[in-house]
């Protein structure tokens, strides 16, 4: 399934999901291997990936989603709290320090959020924008991206910054 069908859906989560598909091919094979496979829907032949061998984009390797969000019921809800999850968190992190940076965050929003001028919020909470102004202070990049697409090219920039 490839990331276009992933994201069908509209939803944060389905761009989300899609950004991680597009990512484990990136991962393994690189992102050109990963571009040719969103538009065809088939990975190109390359050599076959040996658990042995370097990944291509070994910056990938850590990146993980922060389960910050929608945690259903009021128990749900109350044992995430009680765990230590945080309203404002950025949805995913690349613990993958680069052009002066620690790591990136990067907080996901549907394409249908983004904002129609520069003041607008384009879907981010005051939590979220605070975290973000926290990360950066801090050291650590923080993105607002719409759509896996944006998410896609944020990261590669990141990652390939100053290579």
């Amino acid at each position: 399934m490839t990331p276009a069908t992933l994201a069908k859906s509209g939803t944060e989560h389905g761009h989300q999901a899609a950004l991680f598909a597009y990512c484990a091919v990136a991962y393994l094979h690189g992102f050109d291997v990963a571009d040719e496979w969103c538009k065809t829907g088939v990975i190109p032949q390359t050599t076959p990936y040996s658990m042995y061998e370097t990944p291509t984009v070994p910056a990938l390797e850590w990146f993980h989603a922060i389960h910050n969000q929608g945690h259903g019921d009021k128990v749900r809800g109350a044992n995430a709290k009680a765990e230590g999850v945080r309203k404002g968190v950025a949805d995913t992190f690349l613990p993958w320090p680069n052009g002066g940076w620690h790591g990136l965050y990067i907080e996901m929003k549907k394409p249908t959020e983004r904002p129609k001028s520069e003041t607008a919020k384009g879907g981010v909470s005051d939590e979220q924008r605070r975290f973000g102004e926290y990360a950066k202070r801090v050291g650590y990049g923080w993105a607002v991206c719409y759509g896996w697409e944006h998410a896609v090219t944020t990261l590669r920039s990141y990652i390939e910054w100053g290579s």
